[in-house]
């Protein structure tokens, strides 16, 4: 039976999904997982919760939203503009796919 070379160092973080893995994305993402599917949180609500800049949110919103992994809703309640911010499916498959490649990662670390 060959043997087997052990997996160079790194090769499997190769896998893990370069949208999520920013910090301040990866814990937008998480947060949005929270919600049950089809409710939405309000912008000033997530960064109060993530404790972001609304700048620094917005930057990294646009590109989970690019990647279609978050479902931006701009509205007016009493004519002021409201953004609320839902996980589409697209986002919760990406997370859970990222979920499964840090445990092979980790899983593969001891």
């Amino acid at each position: 039976m060959p043997r087997r070379r052990p997996p160079r160092p790194g090769a499997a973080v190769t896998e893990l999904d370069p949208v999520i893995h920013a910090p301040a994305r990866l814990r937008i993402v998480v947060a949005l997982a929270e919600l049950d599917r089809g409710d939405v949180l309000a912008f000033p609500r997530l960064r109060e919760v993530l404790a972001m800049t609304a700048g620094n949110l917005s930057t990294h919103l646009r590109k989970l939203e690019d990647a279609g992994y978050v479902v931006v809703t701009k509205t007016h309640e009493r004519r002021t503009p409201v953004t609320y911010l839902a996980l589409s499916d697209t986002g919760r498959t990406a997370l859970d796919g990222y979920r499964h490649a840090l445990s092979a990662i980790l899983g593969g670390s001891r």
